[in-house]
């Protein structure tokens, strides 16, 4: 990938540069799934979070855990769920923008003093196309969208994932996984909102190959 690449990831709508990685163990937890859907999904988490260099966790002491998925069939789901209104504020108008405008997916992210991520949540409405995503492809695309803080667009017009004509299987794109494992780097901050980090990024991609 190009500098002007890796930058179009973490640049936002408004132009601003915005970049941002886990700061704490991730512990994620499932709603509204199946037992074997739910495996499939901790599993999708993990195996990024191992590439990223990422810790995971069995509890996190302030919320117990921090990487929430919620699958439903309606957004008015939402509601329902106990105290789900404390933790996204403004949850009711939220639900009323996302029937508005018909969407299938939505992701929050809280961060903490220092701005790296310190909670995130996905909300899933599976129907129409939704629901004939494999699980395993679904969660590994979720999986992907909130190891980092990507821009607005970043995927908009190409899937973070791959299949691989031999096998049919769905991948992490090489490039992608390379830019989430140059952003978990020891050595780079994790938080960045000038685009010299783009370069950085761009750099020890290099040095990897």
């Amino acid at each position: 990938m190009t500098p002007e690449q890796i930058e179009q990831l973490f640049t936002r709508t408004d132009g601003s540069y915005a970049f941002a990685r886990w700061g704490r163990p991730i512990v994620p937890v499932v709603f509204g799934v199946e037992d074997e859907t739910l495996k499939v999904v901790k599993g999708a988490v993990e195996a990024v979070a191992t590439l990223a260099g990422a810790q995971m966790d069995e509890l996190d002491g302030e919320l117990g855990a921090n990487l929430m998925f919620f699958f439903s069939r309606d957004w008015d789901e939402l509601l329902d769920v106990p105290d789900l209104g404390r933790l996204i504020p403004d949850l009711e108008p939220l639900v009323g923008r996302l029937k508005a405008a018909n969407a299938s997916q939505y992701r929050a992210f809280r961060f903490d003093n220092d701005h790296a991520i310190q909670a995130a949540f996905v909300f899933l409405r599976m129907t129409g196309e939704m629901a004939d995503i494999p699980a395993e492809t679904l969660a590994l695309s979720q999986a992907v969208q909130v190891i980092v803080m990507w821009g607005d667009q970043a995927f908009a017009e190409t899937s973070p994932l791959a299949v691989l004509p031999e096998t049919g299987a769905t991948i992490l794109r090489p490039e992608i996984a390379g830019v989430i494992a140059a952003g978990y780097d020891r050595m780079m901050p994790a938080v960045a909102s000038d685009k010299s980090h783009a370069l950085r990024l761009f750099a020890r991609l290099q040095g990897a190959t």
